[in-house]
């Protein structure tokens, strides 16, 4: 096979298990102490030139999580989060308007601040600072811009541009300014990535964004744009840059799979070759949008020193389902390594978490989080409305996992080190194979194939059970993508991209999602036995779409595109009118 990507990810498997190599994160997040300088004294060298860099990979994303979750997994069907707005895709409800006004401001912030860095940088920049340290921190600035209107074109659909947040300010323009076209938005994220690529080193800091991280997200935004304004079919053109640029990642980083799935969410691989665009957390309760929050919201409660409150959710059946698990089986199969890192369910064990547990006679975790006798034991019933937790992703562990992983404890709820992956390099290969399948009804193409193959491998338990795909179409990626990015904030933006051209393709997936749950306590443990029991298994909290919904009506294709929050539409109401074509050339980034 050509470049084998395939033999590179099998060669490397025995020698990457065994040894780890990490850098410091608190080297690589350092923030300056805003008390003790002045902007014209700042910018002097690359080191404070990447360090006013730094607060772009965490906080101004704080409080974007829950939306990050609540969209991306929520709303595509991967996570059941009560029977809220985010689930029956009805966001003007009232049950989610916090967590919508929190995401809005949170990517309207991203913006701000990598205009100010940018700003700053062009106007004060000297003394020590290397035009190629001015470069790389400018370009980094621009993929995390780049990345903030990427989630917003996806979830509201048309923006405004807001290219320089001092000038509208300026001129009040701020709360004026018309919304640009979807097309036109994407021309925006396209030559700001194309000027990052332009500016940033092949190879950075570890943790750091380079060029290839700038082309791994160009490549999924070209993938993503191709459906733009079309219908039935995709512009060649978008995926014959999809394809070039994913090429750039897949053939020309040097980069491979992270052998084992597992290892790209623990600690000790935090700066491992898979996450090409990460959130880099920092614990630290005097600046606590810094740490990352979603272990509180995500883990079942007691997982923690500090009250975890993730009971009343769970992976979806529908999810489930597509693993080919069943809660109500006591049965698993465990063929797909994925599964257990993305949910917990009944027989797993986890020896990376409460790994300080000791042997004790009233309950005992002596091989680590042992669900099924947490679920028995502790708590005496399913710890979710769905029979399963969420496994490992975004999960740090107790206090001594935390020191063990990152060298300092856990010391407050919401506020771990675990780094957020919001692209990763599978996510690329899969972009890979899809861009050049593009249009065709499946292909056979070498290069597809073994991008494809190389994630699928990865994935199963059994290696010398893999068999090759020889052939695949747009299903087999779709659902391939769904598997190994599932509970990352991904999967719904699949369903948008495909309703750019088959919007009601999107909605019929949506309709025929199993989206059932159990209602009560729907199964339990008897204590002296561990098997399942179940009751009231029949009554749903929240019905399969092609039966009755609340609103008595299935999902339609308006519900695609989610509202502007209304303190957006107070501050600046033309955001109410239909969008307007911009005129591109007016943007320039020097």
């Amino acid at each position: 096979m050509t470049n084998n990507i395939l033999n590179r990810f099998k060669k490397i498997l025995p020698a990457t298990v065994i040894v780890f190599f990490f850098a410091s994160c608190e080297d690589f997040l350092d923030r300056p102490d805003q008390s003790a300088y002045t902007l014209p004294s700042f910018y002097q060298n690359d080191e404070q030139l990447l360090q006013s860099v730094n607060i772009l990979y965490s906080s101004p994303w704080h409080d974007f999580t829950r939306g990050y979750i609540g969209v991306g997994d929520v709303m595509s069907g991967n996570m059941y989060q009560g029977n809220n707005g985010f689930w029956k895709l009805t966001l003007r409800d009232g049950s989610v308007d916090d967590v919508l006004e929190d995401m809005s401001a949170s990517l309207w912030s991203v913006n701000a601040r990598a205009n100010t860095i940018l700003e700053n940088i062009n106007r004060y920049a000297g003394g020590a600072s290397t035009q190629q340290g001015i470069n790389t921190a400018k370009g980094e600035a621009l993929v995390w811009k780049a990345m903030a209107y990427f989630y917003k074109v996806r979830i509201y659909g048309a923006l405004p541009i807001v290219h320089n947040n001092s000038e509208m300010l300026a001129t009040g323009e701020y709360n004026t300014i018309r919304r640009a076209t979807i097309a036109n938005v994407y021309e925006y994220i396209v030559m700001t990535l194309e000027q990052a690529i332009e500016w940033l080193p092949e190879e950075n800091r570890p943790g750091r964004i380079d060029k290839y991280s700038a082309y791994g997200l160009l490549a999924k935004v070209h993938l993503t744009r191709a459906g733009v304004g079309r219908t039935g079919d995709r512009n060649q053109a978008d995926l014959d840059k999809a394809r070039e640029y994913a090429e750039q990642v897949v053939k020309n980083s040097g980069r491979v799979l992270e052998p084992v799935y597992d290892d790209i969410f623990r600690g000790s691989r935090r700066f491992g070759p898979e996450g090409l665009i990460s959130w880099r957390w920092i614990a630290n309760e005097s600046a606590w949008t810094s740490g990352n929050p979603i272990q509180s919201d995500h883990a079942i409660a007691g997982f923690d020193e500090f009250g975890a409150w993730g009971n009343w959710r769970g992976p979806s059946p529908d999810l489930q389902e597509t693993f080919g698990e069943n809660a109500l089986s006591l049965t698993r199969q465990f063929a797909d390594t994925r599964r257990k890192a993305t949910m917990m369910m009944y027989s797993d064990v986890y020896q990376n978490f409460w790994r300080d547990r000791p042997i004790v006679e009233e309950v005992s975790f002596p091989n680590g989080f042992d669900w099924t006798i947490y679920q028995r034991d502790v708590l005496g019933s399913f710890g979710s409305p769905t029979g399963a937790n969420a496994g490992i992703k975004h999960l740090a562990g107790n206090s001594a996992d935390h020191l063990a992983e990152y060298g300092k404890p856990l010391t407050a709820s919401m506020n771990t080190e675990v780094p957020t992956h919001i692209l990763r390099l599978a996510d690329v290969y899969l972009v890979y194979a899809e861009a050049i399948l593009g249009n065709a009804a499946s292909t056979t193409n070498a290069d597809a194939l073994e991008a494809f193959n190389a994630v699928r491998y990865r994935a199963i338990a059994n290696k010398d059970a893999f068999v090759e795909a020889t052939s695949i179409d747009f299903e087999d990626i779709f659902r391939e993508r769904r598997l190994e990015l599932a509970l990352e904030g991904d999967f719904w933006y699949d369903f948008v991209r495909l309703s750019y051209y088959k919007p009601e393709e999107a909605v019929a997936r949506l309709n025929a999602q199993n989206r059932q749950v159990y209602t009560g306590i729907s199964a339990y443990f008897e204590a002296d036995n561990p098997t399942i029991t179940i009751s009231e298994t029949t009554g749903l909290a929240s019905p399969r779409l092609d039966e009755t919904t609340e609103t008595g009506q299935p999902y339609t294709i308006s519900q695609l595109e989610a509202p502007f929050p209304e303190f957006d539409l107070t501050m600046n109401p033309n955001l109410m009118l239909p969008p307007v074509e911009h005129d591109m050339s007016v943007y320039k980034f020097d």
